[in-house]
């Protein structure tokens, strides 16, 4: 059906949740079995891994191998609540807001990565630039598209002259 003609609920009848649930799609297995040596982001990475989609999801999988990379979202199942809201993060010794680091530790311990797809078979997806420990819960799969995804910045706040290199 056309994304157009899905229904929706009525706005005059929306409620905003008090809770929100997610059931995972699937789960990732990769080489990294401890949080240490894990690479701080997909793009410092080069490390292949296989997100394993479970049987029910698999038809919507049709043609996303005509994607180069992917967006992987999926929940730290490992963080315990609740969580400061200001901590170090692994680039500066002072402290931030949660919302300006990219920490694991959040009120919502959700997690994104951009990943290469190197193939698709069946119901799984080898990827590489992996930064995720092995056997965590995958929330969502969505094409990663330069000409929607990419956005010029001119700020990078407190990270300005922190990034030195990639992992090649």
């Amino acid at each position: 059906m056309e994304i157009t003609k899905r229904e929706l609920i009525n706005f005059k009848d929306r409620n905003f949740p008090k809770q929100i649930c997610f059931k995972p799609i699937g789960i990732i297995h990769t080489p990294f079995k401890t949080i240490k040596g894990i690479p701080i982001q997909s793009s410092m990475s080069n490390q292949k891994g296989t997100i394993e989609i479970f049987p029910e999801y698999k038809s919507g999988l049709k043609d996303l191998f005509e994607f180069s990379h992917l967006y992987c979202l999926y929940f730290f199942d490992m963080v315990k609540l609740p969580v400061p809201l200001q901590s170090k993060p692994f680039l500066d010794n002072k402290i931030k807001g949660v919302f300006a680091i990219r920490t694991p530790f959040r009120p919502n311990p959700i997690g994104i990565s951009i990943l290469q797809i190197l193939n698709v078979e069946e119901n799984k997806i080898e990827v590489n630039n992996v930064d995720i420990l092995d056997y965590t819960p995958i929330l969502d799969i969505k094409p990663f598209v330069s000409e929607f995804d990419n956005v010029k910045t001119h700020k990078i706040g407190w990270l300005k002259d922190r990034i030195k290199y990639k992992i090649s």
